[in-house]
């Protein structure tokens, strides 16, 4: 396990919100940054949340490159855990098939939407002897141990717990309990201990392992590919804000457990998207499917629907944030005279460039970044380059 190395220095003055600061900060990354986005579990359609959160690191990476960086952004797959099992025997298939369709569905949707592809995208089940390998380190940095024949992270031997997080432990508990986290198990020390290893239902895939035969917990999952994929301290790392609490808390645990090092060094958390007053979930089902969207909508206009809501923050989707995006993409291309393009020698395309680069520099503004567009090209100058810079082709 390797740190990704290099000077730690991001040129332009960029900042972020780091999550466990609780401060918009300084990237601090060297020439080559590393990001980890936690991804999807295969087993219903990507929804709006789902994009917003991917495109953000898009729009990262997007920035990060202009700036001259080489980016490496893992993007994960839980192809096992409690979900996905739930819905294959609801189903009656195999989880892999039900995993294998849902993967395909979803990289159709990121592609048509213009993401940047992942530099690896992994599933869990490919990492089942790094996890062995890290929950045996964690067992041995004596913060981990075995009851009722699994493994359980021991919370109380940690005193950063909840420090990215930086929630109160009655709420954790709650968020806990309402997230499977079973604070109730009577084989726990600690009602917020955590599954690094659990014996596996009879219908349930299983692992041999030296505590018993069995399959990881889904924290654990995220850390053994995070590590192996990128070293052991990544520059980036995030997800939906749902994911402070408590995976990105339980992941933090135990992978400075194992390594001794820091994990992570700046936390991107993503606002959440509602529907009808409540924040979309697969559990309750009110969803907006990207690729229901995409059947009646250009792929730049769900784009830039998605970047007029700044990252941070929760919003309510609403069909309007269409016919905005829309009436905004049409004025920009108005202002762009035919065949000019990014690629264009001269300097006819880069009104509003100089603007763009500046909002994203503060916390990935990216509505601010629309609006200094919708100034130049209503006044007739060619907004190509900073139409580009958000991946949006006029």
């Amino acid at each position: 396990m390797t740190d990704s190395g290099g000077s730690r220095d991001v040129g332009g003055g960029l900042r972020l919100y780091d999550t466990a600061r609780q401060e918009v900060a300084p990237l601090d990354a060297g020439p080559l940054v590393t990001l980890y986005s936690c991804g999807i579990t295969p087993y219903d359609s990507a929804h709006l949340g789902h994009a917003q959160v991917y495109l953000t690191f898009d729009i990262l990476q997007r920035r990060l490159r202009d700036l001259g960086h080489e980016t490496r952004c893992v993007r994960n797959v839980t192809d096992v855990d409690d979900d996905i099992l739930r819905k294959a025997r609801e189903l009656g298939v195999h989880y892999l098939d039900l995993a294998a369709e849902e993967i395909a569905r979803f990289e159709s949707d990121m592609a048509a939407l213009g993401l940047i592809p992942a530099w690896s995208e992994p599933r869990a089940t490919s990492a089942i002897a790094e996890i062995l390998t890290l929950i045996g380190a964690v067992l041995d940095s004596g913060r981990a141990y075995q009851a009722g024949g699994a493994v359980y992270f021991d919370v109380t031997t940690f005193p950063a717990f909840g420090t990215v997080s930086h929630l109160d432990e009655p709420t954790m508990l709650a968020v806990a309990a309402e997230q499977g986290g079973r604070p109730d198990d009577p084989n726990k020390r600690h009602p917020l201990d955590f599954v690094l290893w659990q014996p596996s239902l009879p219908d349930e895939p299983s692992w041999e392992s030296r505590w018993g035969p069995g399959r990881p917990g889904w924290h654990v999952e995220c850390s053994a590919l995070a590590l192996r994929e990128l070293g052991d301290t990544i520059d980036v790392h995030g997800g939906g804000r749902d994911l402070a609490f408590p995976h990105h808390e339980s992941e933090n645990a135990q992978s400075v457990s194992a390594t001794g090092r820091p994990f992570v060094r700046h936390w991107l958390h993503v606002g959440l998207v509602g529907l009808d007053g409540t924040k979309m979930s697969k559990s309750l089902g009110n969803l907006v499917f990207v690729g229901d969207l995409l059947k009646e909508w250009e792929p730049a206009v769900i784009r830039l629907a998605l970047l007029d809501h700044h990252y941070r923050g929760d919003w309510e989707w609403s069909p309007e944030d269409l016919t905005r995006a829309a009436t905004r993409l049409e004025a920009w291309r108005r202002a762009t005279p035919p065949g000019l393009s990014p690629g264009t020698a001269d300097q006819s395309g880069d009104a509003g460039l100089p603007a763009v680069r500046s909002f994203l520099d503060n916390d990935l503004d990216t509505p601010g970044a629309l609006r200094a567009l919708d100034t130049e090209a209503a006044a007739g100058r060619p907004v190509v380059r900073g139409a580009a810079l958000l991946g949006i082709t006029l």
